[in-house]
């Protein structure tokens, strides 16, 4: 940087640069509220079974009733803690529970003590967030390496999310178990049916629709990670500030 000469006899102003954080205490900070956030917001679906579980009926059940505000939480899509299996297909939840291929009721149907108790949420859900966690704690590690990721590479991710759901949402029209994602025919064509039945058909654990919903659910959670936390970082890391300090001029020469 160029300084300007003084007069003989007084002193130099330069500048120097040195780091100093917008503000101390959120650069520390931002990260470990956000990951405490997001384990408690993950982790509360997966506690309203175990407290079924143990009895504690109450609280359960308004861990489910606040996220049927973000989540269907049909329970042919969702995943069961405590019981013989970790899914049951729409058939199943019929004869073993008596609860009909109606939305409302598989919404509504929070499990049994020979089921198990559902989740609070869907596994589609359960992916994404949970995958958020996950990709989140990644990008701290690799904060410094991490560029932003583009708009357009972000909708790339998403994208097949949106399909995965809309076709599932048009699917569901028909009626649960009636459309044309429920049996998956046009899947079986292009493969060949080379697959078993119980691949194409339903959303059970391992079916193509789970597997669907489980990988969109990741590929969005990678996208919101990759777009948002390297932004984050640079928004709350430490700047460079300009600093004036003094130096001592050389003497001046005796009068």
């Amino acid at each position: 940087m160029a300084t300007t000469a003084s007069p003989p006899g007084t002193a130099r102003t330069v500048a120097s640069v040195s780091p100093q954080p917008r503000l101390p205490a959120l650069s520390r900070l931002w990260f470990p509220a956000v990951a405490l956030l997001l384990v408690l917001y993950v982790g509360l679906p997966w506690l309203a079974p175990v407290l079924m579980r143990l009895g504690w009926s109450e609280p359960a059940r308004a861990i489910y009733a606040f996220y049927s505000t973000q989540c269907h939480q049909m329970a042919q899509r969702s995943f069961f803690l405590f019981g013989p299996k970790g899914m049951y297909s729409t058939e199943e939840l019929h004869l073993l529970a008596g609860v009909g291929a109606d939305p409302l009721a598989l919404r509504t149907f929070i499990g049994s003590a020979e089921l198990g108790w559902k989740v609070a949420w869907s596994d589609r859900m359960v992916s994404m967030y949970t995958s958020v966690f996950v990709f989140g704690l990644a990008a701290r590690l690799l904060r410094r390496r991490l560029a932003p990721l583009p708009i357009w590479a972000f909708v790339l991710l998403a994208l097949p999310m949106a399909l995965d759901g809309g076709t599932h949402l048009v699917s569901d029209l028909a009626g649960i178990g009636q459309g044309f994602r429920d049996q998956n025919a046009w899947l079986g064509a292009l493969t060949g049916s080379l697959l078993p039945r119980s691949f194409y058909a339903g959303d059970a654990l391992g079916s193509f629709n789970s597997w669907m919903r489980l990988l969109t659910g990741t590929l969005f959670g990678l996208g919101v990670v990759w777009t948002a936390f390297p932004h984050l970082e640079r928004a709350l890391a430490p700047v460079e500030r300009v600093w004036p300090s003094v130096s001592p001029s050389p003497a001046s020469p005796l009068s």
